[in-house]
């Protein structure tokens, strides 16, 4: 029988291990290099054309490589490479005005260059993790070596958000590099250091003054362990990057409150379903296993901060009607089934063992979730599998920020496997002509998924960071991004 893990010893041997680890205390001062630490893999400037990237990797990429706009602090659009921009067409049609800049080994940046990294991460084949949603895009040409043209099949008024994501980072191969605002000067194992870069349009008989060494960057990527304990021996001003897998970590330690930072990220947390086979293949029996797991026990486990949920969108946003609330959710009239009479059911006809492999991350937090869900499949007479998060499983954990603000990517990420009327749906949405008729088909895909079950909502993601007071200008916001020129006002 799985127990409920109330007091995770695992969790705080992890923790004791780490501090073994990094014994020892050797306060940095407010005078040297801020020190990031990002959940992650040594930072590395890696093409997003290749695949995914970590946190780690993308802030790399971000401060050395920024787009054609990119994010402030609190997640708005702000210049990048382009200094302005219009809209016109009716939203088919994006026009950028490049500001005078360099790329990192002292070349002006043109815009045939800018068009030239564009259309490389466009491209069939790409492995641009955006790529899937940028099919809209028709042409991206240069009009004059400052101005750029992005042309559409059909009207986009989000898509500055999706340029300004690190994926789509003005980033050329060889020499590898961008445009800013940061220089990376000095690789040296899991970390690398990050100098401001130089502004070309600073007025040719302006005394150019090396900027100080609170001004630098330290990044380093390392697991979170390793990243908390840093911080809280004030080797570290920022740890970015956290999920729920590694939150438990945080309260095993004497970190101040005033420190740990939540933001209100928008986006998915909950299970997909990702086979169909067996006790799955009801949708009755799919909604069963929603009904029986309690999501507001374990979101209150990790966080009293963090609230659980029951439907995909986290608001209506370009839909055509308010977020569909699943049936299995609206159990106020006591009129549905107990969950485990429904399975005990369906099992008189389909005697034998029934297991289900739920992929799930590494972490602690993730142990908790398995202990939650675990519980629930016993009590249905369901035995559970825990594999790794990527292997091949029935249940598989989808942990994703929304990179944009539209339910077309709610209902396509969620849609890991649902029936062809939902598939069609949700291709229609991204085929629409007009912001009508793609809401409309929002609406009917995220609908279609509620009724029938494709994926169990628990939370919006959680995301966490370990903030120095010294950072005076980090800034929560649902975009859970944290760009590296942006961690100080300009007074600090």
């Amino acid at each position: 029988m799985l127990r409920v893990p109330t007091h995770p010893e695992r969790i705080r041997h992890t923790a004791l291990a780490a501090l073994a680890l990094l014994a020892g205390c050797n306060a940095r001062g407010d005078d040297g290099p801020v020190t990031v630490s990002a959940i992650g893999a040594a930072p590395a400037l890696a093409d997003p054309a290749r695949g995914a990237l970590d946190t780690p990797a993308r802030l790399m990429l971000d401060a050395t490589a920024q787009g054609l706009v990119r994010f402030d602090a609190s997640g708005q659009i702000e210049p990048g490479v382009a200094e302005r921009w219009s809209v016109i067409d009716q939203g088919r049609s994006y026009i950028f005005r490049l500001r005078d800049s360099e790329w990192n080994d002292g070349e002006k940046v043109t815009a045939a260059e800018v068009v030239k990294v564009l259309r490389r991460q466009i491209a069939a084949g790409s492995r641009n993790v955006l790529h899937p949603y940028l099919t809209a895009i028709d042409e991206i040409v240069e009009m004059t070596p400052e101005v750029i043209e992005i042309r559409l099949k059909r009207p986009r008024p989000d898509l500055l958000k999706l340029f300004a994501q690190p994926e789509l980072a003005i980033f050329r191969t060889k020499p590898p590099g961008g445009s800013g605002p940061y220089r990376a000067t000095a690789q040296r194992g899991r970390s690398v250091l990050l100098r401001p870069a130089f502004d070309p349009a600073r007025s040719p008989d302006e005394d150019a003054v090396e900027p100080p060494a609170a001004a630098n960057i330290r990044l380093i990527g390392e697991r979170a362990a390793r990243a908390i304990v840093r911080f809280e021996r004030r080797e570290a001003q920022l740890v970015t990057g956290g999920t729920f897998a590694d939150w438990p970590l945080v309260g095993l330690t004497q970190i101040a409150p005033i420190n740990r930072r939540l933001d209100p990220a928008a986006g998915l947390f909950g299970l997909a379903i990702v086979s169909r086979a067996g006790v799955l293949a009801d949708p009755a029996n799919r909604a069963a296993i929603a009904q029986a797991f309690d999501r507001a026990a374990f979101t209150a486990t990790i966080s009293p901060d963090w609230a659980p949920v029951s439907q995909l969108l986290p608001e209506q946003l370009d839909s055509a009607a308010p977020p569909a609330i699943p049936a299995w959710a609206q159990t106020e009239n006591g009129t549905a089934e107990d969950p485990a009479a429904r399975i005990a059911r369906w099992k008189t006809t389909h005697p034998g063992v029934i297991t289900l492999r739920v992929a799930l991350p590494d972490g602690p937090g993730a142990n908790l979730l398995y202990g939650y869900l675990g519980a629930a499949l016993v009590s249905l007479g369901i035995v559970p599998e825990r594999v790794a998060a990527e292997a091949p499983a029935d249940l598989r954990l989808i942990d994703a920020v929304a990179p944009y603000d539209s339910g077309r990517w709610y209902v396509a990420t969620a849609c890991q496997l649902c029936s062809e009327a939902t598939q069609t749906a949700i291709d229609a949405a991204r085929a629409a002509d007009s912001p009508r008729m793609r809401a409309q088909q929002i609406a009917i895909a995220d609908a279609a998924l509620a009724s029938e079950v494709a994926f169990i909502p628990i939370a919006r993601p959680l995301r966490w960071s370990l903030v120095s007071i010294r950072l005076k200008a980090w800034t929560g916001n649902s975009r859970a991004w944290h760009p590296l020129n942006h961690l100080r006002s300009d007074t600090n």
